[in-house]
């Protein structure tokens, strides 16, 4: 049951009651949905922080951010495995980190080896097959592979097409500022009167005017665009695709400039539902099979290894 919060708008001045919902929010008390009830007839809502992180040392020095999409509380039970003896992967060509060819030819990258440590957990034969993302879907569906495990979002039209796995990861997006002037937190009321740097007609943008209407966005039509007015302290802050920016500040064309202010937004009416293993219609032994892999996977830390071993600047 969700706490009764009717009262707290006559009570208290708008500001300190986007603070107090806002710690709420944080703390567990109040859904996100329930704060954005609260504010919605004044200022915009308060974004909600992406959930269920966990800071993980892994093999990496210092203490880092590892997204956990599993609750340990429900725990799913192990399915009959008899009937599976082969997994035919499908994965995309060149999408590094994720998916790209390595130095012997093989698949490489964190879904190649997600892919085959739900293998050696589930203890099938496990192959995994490159091909165009935009062929992945005809191909499953044409019995070419039984699992895409190629960062496919899960949306509502790829849903009428196939099934999904619980999300193994999610996209969120992140501010990041100059080294020198990065905020612990990033709350509407910090970015009154900044500029803000987006990418024109984005999910990122449209999150920006609903929720952050006291800044002043500054659109550009490409990455190296936002990303150089950032440098050049053009704008104070850009906002984008958590992932992307996570390689970038970790790579040689950041010129070490920048870092993530704030933590990650997974607002899934503009970020998603995130991102899961696809299968054929209907084809529920293999994805509760894969459920349950994905489970033992993060329980038993695999899962948060594979992560820092391809993220070294976490996006979460």
């Amino acid at each position: 049951m969700q706490p009764q919060i009717d009262n707290l708008g006559n009570q208290i001045p708008h500001r300190a009651k986007r603070s107090i919902l806002w710690v709420l929010c944080l703390v567990g008390a109040l859904q996100p949905w329930t704060v954005q009830r609260a504010l919605a007839q004044s200022q915009p809502p308060v974004p909600p922080l992406a959930p269920n992180l966990s800071l993980q040392s892994g093999n990496q020095p210092g203490a880092q951010a590892v997204p956990g999409f599993w609750d340990p509380r429900r725990r799913p039970e192990r399915p009959d495995l008899a009937r599976l003896t082969v997994i035919r992967f499908l994965t995309e060509t060149d999408y590094p980190p994720f998916n790209y060819t390595g130095p012997d030819g093989n698949p490489a990258g964190f879904n190649v080896d997600l892919a085959r440590a739900l293998c050696e957990e589930i203890k099938v034969t496990c192959t995994i097959q490159m091909r165009r993302f935009e062929t992945l879907l005809d191909a499953i569906a044409s019995n070419r592979g039984d699992a895409i495990i190629a960062s496919m979002a899960v949306t509502p039209a790829i849903r009428a097409r196939v099934d999904f796995t619980d999300p193994y990861y999610r996209a969120p997006g992140r501010f990041v500022a100059r080294k020198d002037a990065t905020l612990k937190e990033m709350r509407p009321e910090y970015l009154e009167g900044k500029k803000i740097g987006v990418i024109a007609g984005t999910a990122h943008e449209a999150f920006l005017k609903a929720m952050f209407t006291d800044a002043t966005l500054v659109t550009f039509q490409s990455d190296d665009a936002l990303r150089q007015a950032l440098r050049k302290s053009e704008v104070d802050v850009i906002f984008g695709d958590a992932i992307s920016l996570a390689l970038w500040i970790n790579g040689t064309d950041s010129g070490d400039c920048c870092a993530f202010s704030g933590g990650p937004f997974i607002e899934s009416r503009f970020f998603g539902e995130g991102i899961g293993i696809a299968v054929r219609k209907g084809n529920d032994t293999l994805r509760q099979a894969l459920n349950w892999a994905l489970f033992r996977t993060w329980e038993k830390g695999r899962y948060t290894d594979l992560w820092l071993k391809y993220f070294s600047v976490s996006p979460f």
